[in-house]
């Protein structure tokens, strides 16, 4: 069995993040390195006070955004690759057994990184697209000397050809790290964790109902899920809440990126997310629903402790572009004139807060109907 392109297709969530991150980071990055050109140019006290606060800007936004969305692409590759290793086990151990070396297996990992090589091409040519309308907007008053659009071939290897690569060797490294384990373990379930759960459901199952138990021990066993749910409501809550701020502190242009790249993390992350979740409780719902389980016993137990996760990532978003926007206004543009004061939009966040709501309901009622569609017999035959 060899990795082949098919299942690097999969990893759609990496390309679209990668694809995010890279577009604004090379936007701003570009931009520093072209306004950089220009600085000899400048006379006026106030024209250099703009270019500083344009110049800080452009290191803040790649630095937070671009380190937060990293760590994140990062944290789905890993999480990735670990799943397909948990779902090929079988195939894998064969190989093992056959004589294939962990490195000789896990070289065949390194098209993983062609979802980062996707998601960052097309977010480093949406970045040059936009380019020429960002630029304008961001020297609107005339402030500075005109500043041209360069092409800069260090931007292309720090967000293209690196990322790629990056995440390629990353890929290998960690499969081979995930390989390394005895070849009976591949073939069937480890006895050791067999022991260690069963030890922990007779210690716990008396102290709460079962679908209480479940809901706890599917967030403990997909701690990767937890985080990707949680991510998912910080980038709605943080980005919607800023796009419609951006409209006065910078442009509505802004304010419109802003909104569309929360949007499609969010989303992307979460319907990837709660996919995976159904999936790797397939069997789960089939049993409880063999032993009677009501179908919104079964979406409580495997859905409804991601719940409070969701609002706690809302809660974190909020709290996060509050404070990125406190640190803009009054330490970033503190010397530019005319500069409006920014204090914390609590209907904007309760409006937020009410969609936010309404979309994770129908999300998860949707998701929740799907139970019924799950095939007992199907499911029984494997």
């Amino acid at each position: 069995m060899m990795i082949g392109i098919k299942n690097a297709s999969k990893l759609v969530g990496i390309s679209v993040i990668s694809c995010c991150a890279v577009l604004v980071c090379t936007m701003f990055l570009n931009f520093y390195l072209d306004i950089s050109s220009i600085e000899d140019e400048i006379t006026s006290e106030l024209s250099l006070i703009f270019y500083n606060a344009q110049v800080s800007t452009a290191k803040v936004v790649c630095l937070v955004s671009g380190g937060c969305l990293l760590i994140t692409s990062v944290v789905m590759l890993m999480f990735y690759i670990k799943h397909y290793i948990d779902t090929h086990k079988k195939e894998l151990g064969i190989l093992k057994a056959l004589g294939y070396s962990n490195l000789k297996i896990a070289v065949n990992f390194w098209v993983f990184g062609i979802s980062a090589l996707l998601g960052t091409a097309v977010g480093f040519g949406g970045a040059f697209l936009l380019m020429p309308k960002f630029y304008a907007l961001q020297n609107e008053d005339k402030i500075l000397p005109e500043i041209a659009i360069r092409f800069h071939p260090t931007v292309f290897l720090y967000f293209v050809v690196l990322p790629t690569v990056g995440f390629s060797l990353l890929a290998i490294g960690y499969a081979w790290r995930k390989l390394k384990k005895p070849v009976l373990s591949l073939l069937k379930n480890d006895f050791r964790t067999f022991v260690k759960t069963k030890k922990y459901r007779e210690e716990k199952i008396n102290d709460a109902s079962f679908v209480a138990y479940l809901k706890k021990t599917t967030l403990r066993s997909k701690k990767t899920l937890t985080f990707f749910i949680l991510f998912a409501s910080f980038c709605f809550s943080s980005m919607t809440q800023m796009s419609f701020s951006m409209k006065e502190l910078s442009s509505e242009m802004m304010g419109a990126m802003m909104l569309i790249i929360g949007l499609v993390l969010a989303f992307t992350t979460l319907f990837l997310a709660v996919t995976t979740v159904m999936k790797g409780n397939t069997k789960t719902i089939a049993m409880m629903r063999i032993f009677g389980y009501s179908q919104k016993e079964c979406a409580m137990a495997i859905l409804g402790g991601y719940r409070p996760v969701s609002y706690t990532g809302f809660a974190i978003g909020t709290v996060y572009q509050y404070a990125l926007l406190r640190i803009m206004v009054d330490i970033v543009f503190k010397d530019m004139e005319g500069m409006p004061a920014y204090q914390f939009d609590v209907p904007v966040m309760l409006i937020s807060l009410a969609i936010f709501i309404l979309i994770y309901e129908i999300l998860m009622a949707v998701y929740s109907d799907q139970i019924k569609k799950i095939s007992m017999k199907e499911i029984m035959m494997e």
